[in-house]
């Protein structure tokens, strides 16, 4: 499967270690990357906010580059494909393409409105299948309690990421039962992970992050996995300060989507990146000691 691979900013930058699960998983899976080095970056939705004509022609023009190269888009952020999504359905409206269009013409890019985007994720259940997903796997987790974290761009505006698959909402759990773990049901799977908030409200927005994170772990979660980069860089990397807001205790590992499934492929937590992470996952390594 020939994709057109949109990594995003994070991945390049802030989670390099989420770049290299990905290179490491995808061959075995059978997608064949040619990533959009030239594209821009989504604006996140805030650029949206700010210059929603500017915001759109930049993600038009990132559409054009795979459209020309008759590939869908794959993204490996949330962000990223909730922001594309909504930019896609802005542009199927042909006036206002024409408008996007004519901020693009001096590069000689021209949007028709024909490019597919899909996170990882999606591919993975729709396209690859889990059955295949689940041959590759050599060293099952089993055992290993995992709390899914979607956060919020792939499961809302329902109307706009469902494409009329309302399963979608519990692709996490089926794929993370798929390679052999057990999947851990509580209420913050698919609430903001407060990243957002943090700029405006430090306090609030760090309550938000560490009640999703203590939640997981009260419904017994070894670690916690996400699709979202954005999500990771805040339950990660802002998870201590989130345990003093609260007054409690955390602790719970973070793995980023392709981290897990690499785990359960074979590869090594060092192979992972998994060194990067702030919170380290020491219940994953110590299972997987043997393979360091």
């Amino acid at each position: 499967m020939d994709v057109a691979y949109y990594p995003g900013c994070v991945a390049k930058g802030g989670a390099p270690e989420l770049y290299r699960s990905v290179k490491l998983i995808l061959e075995p899976l059978g997608i064949r990357p040619t990533e959009l080095f030239d594209a821009a970056c989504t604006g996140a939705g805030v650029l949206t906010e700010r210059n929603p004509l500017l915001a759109d022609a930049l993600n038009g023009r990132t559409f054009a580059m795979a459209e020309r190269k008759g590939m869908p888009i794959m993204t490996i952020c949330s962000t990223c494909t909730g922001t594309m999504l909504a930019c896609n359905a802005r542009l199927q409206d042909g006036g206002y393409r024409a408008r996007v269009n004519e901020l693009l013409a001096p590069e000689k890019y021209e949007y028709q409105g024909g490019t597919a985007i899909k996170h990882l994720l999606w591919m993975l259940v729709e396209d690859v299948g889990l059955e295949r997903v689940g041959g590759l796997v050599r060293r099952p987790l089993e055992g290993l309690r995992v709390a899914p974290f979607y956060g919020c761009y792939l499961v809302r505006p329902s109307a706009l990421v469902d494409e009329g698959r309302p399963d979608r909402e519990r692709y996490l759990e089926r794929l993370i039962e798929t390679l052999g773990g057990q999947a851990v049901e509580y209420e913050g799977a698919r609430k903001c992970c407060g990243f957002p908030v943090i700029t405006m409200n430090r306090t609030n927005g760090l309550k938000m992050t560490g009640r999703n994170i203590a939640d997981a772990k009260e419904h017994g979660a070894d670690i916690m996995v996400t699709p979202c980069p954005l999500c990771h860089l805040n339950l990660d990397g802002q998870q201590e300060e989130a345990a003093r807001a609260l007054g409690v205790p955390l602790g719970v590992p973070i793995l980023h989507l392709p981290q897990l499934i690499g785990l359960a492929f074979g590869f090594t937590p060092s192979q992972l990146g998994m060194s990067h992470h702030l919170v380290r996952p020491g219940a994953v390594l110590a299972r997987y000691a043997q393979a360091v």
